[in-house]
C-alpha cells in the first residue's frame, strides 16, 4: 500500500538524497549545489538547494542559519518567478517559527505557503502546509480546531500511499488522544505509524513513534523499563541522522518516564540534560517544557516549597505568553499536586498587576 518513504523538500539536483540521509551531509550537497547554481545564474536551482539548506540548519537547531536560509530561498524563487518554489521557502520558514515559538509567524507563513502551492498546483507543498497548520494548533492545544484537518489529511496520504505523510499524521492524532487520556488509541495510532515508517525506511518518522509509544507505555502501563529500550532505540537514529530537536525531546521523555517511576533524581539528570540542549537550539516550548519537569522532580527532591511556588507561578506565564495550553493545564495540575494552586494563582495574578 506505501511505497518508500521520500523527502520532497530534497528538490532539484537533491532530489537523490534520502529521507535518511543526515543533515550534516543535506547541508553539504546543498552548498555544493548552491555555489553551482548561483555561479550559472539559475534562481530556480539556487532556491531548491537553498531549501535544503534552510531544512539541514532547522533540524540541526541552528536557527539563525536556517532563519537567512530559507529567506534566500524566497528571494532566489521570486527572482525566478516559481511560485511553488516560494511556498516551499515560506513552508521552511513557517516551521522554523512554530519550532521557536512564534507562533502567530509560523500561521501566517505556513497560510501563505499554502495558498501558493495551490497556486502553483504544487499539491505536495500545499499539503505539507496544511500539515504544518494542523501541528502549529496541536503543539498549541487547540485539538477541537484542528483534529478534523488532522483526519482530513490523514485520508488524503493514506489515498496517495504517502508513508511518510500518513506517519506524521497518525502520530498527531495519536499525541492528541495520548493527551486527553484516550491511551489506548493513542497506543493503536503510535504502533501503525511505528510499522508505517519501519516498512517504508522513515527512519526519521519510526523514531518519534517509539517516543510515543514509550509515552503510553510509561504511562498506562507503568512500564518504565520496556519505555526506556523503546527511548534508547530511538536515540539511535536521532544521533545516526544528527536530529538534534529530536533527540532533545527524547531525553525530556526519559526524564518523564523515570519521574512518574519515582526515580526523581534520574529524572532531574534527564531534565537538566534536554534543558541545556533545548536552550542551545533556542527552542522555547522544549524548554519550558524540561523546566516543569525539572521543578517537579526537585519538589519531590525536598526543594523549598516557596521556590516550587514561583518556578510554577513563572511557568504558567511563560507557556500563556508562548501559546501552549496543553501545557498551561500542565503547570495548573503540578500546582495543585504540590497543593501550590492558590499560591501560584496568587502569584501570577501578582506578575499580571505589575
Amino acid at each position: 500500500m506505501y511505497g518508500k518513504a521520500f523527502a520532497p523538500e530534497y528538490q532539484g539536483a537533491l532530489t537523490s538524497l534520502s529521507v535518511n540521509s543526515s543533515l550534516t551531509e543535506v547541508l553539504a550537497a546543498g552548498r555544493e549545489q548552491l555555489a553551482a547554481a548561483e555561479r550559472a545564474g539559475q534562481p530556480g536551482e539556487a532556491a531548491r538547494s537553498g531549501l535544503a539548506i534552510a531544512e539541514a540548519h532547522r533540524r540541526l537547531g541552528q536557527t539563525r542559519e536556517a532563519d537567512l536560509a530559507w529567506k534566500a530561498s524566497y528571494r532566489a524563487a521570486r527572482e525566478a518567478g516559481d511560485t511553488a518554489a516560494m511556498a516551499w521557502a515560506l513552508w521552511s520558514g513557517g516551521t522554523l517559527a512554530r519550532q521557536r515559538g512564534a507562533f502567530a509567524l509560523a500561521w501566517r507563513l505556513l497560510g501563505l505557503a499554502a495558498e501558493l502551492g495551490e497556486r502553483g498546483g504544487d499539491v505536495v507543498v500545499r499539503g505539507y502546509s496544511l500539515a504544518g497548520l494542523a501541528e502549529t494548533g496541536r503543539i498549541q492545544g487547540d485539538y477541537e480546531a484542528v483534529g478534523r484537518l488532522h483526519e482530513q489529511l490523514l485520508a488524503e496520504a493514506r489515498r496517495r500511499g504517502e508513508a511518510r505523510h500518513t506517519v506524521w499524521a497518525l502520530e498527531g492524532i495519536a499525541q492528541m488522544h495520548r493527551n486527553t487520556g484516550s491511551h489506548d488509541t493513542a497506543y493503536a495510532l503510535f504502533e501503525e505509524a511505528a510499522h508505517i515508517a519501519a516498512r517504508a525506511d522513515d527512519r526519521r518518522g519510526h523514531a518519534w513513534a517509539l517516543r510515543g509509544l514509550a509515552d503510553v507505555v510509561s504511562a498506562r502501563d507503568g512500564d518504565t523499563e520496556r519505555a526506556l529500550a523503546l527511548l534508547g532505540e530511538a536515540e539511535e537514529t536521532c544521533r545516526a541522522m544528527d536530529l538534534t530537536s529530536a533527540l532533545a525531546y527524547n531525553h525530556k521523555m526519559r526524564g518523564n518516564v523515570l519521574y512518574r517511576a519515582g526515580r526523581y533524581a534520574e529524572a532531574r539528570q534527564w531534565y537538566e540534560q534536554a534543558l541545556a540542549e533545548f536552550q542551545a537550539i533556542t527552542e522555547p516550548r522544549g524548554e519550558a517544557l524540561s523546566r516543569l519537569g525539572l521543578a517537579k522532580s526537585l519538589a519531590h527532591l525536598g526543594r523549598d516549597r516557596t521556590e516550587t511556588a514561583a518556578e510554577l507561578a513563572a511557568l504558567a506565564s511563560t507557556m500563556a505568553r508562548i501559546g501552549l495550553r496543553h501545557a498551561e493545564e500542565m503547570v495548573r495540575r503540578a500546582q495543585e499536586e504540590f497543593g501550590l494552586a492558590r499560591a501560584g494563582q496568587a502569584s501570577a495574578a501578582q506578575e499580571a498587576v505589575r
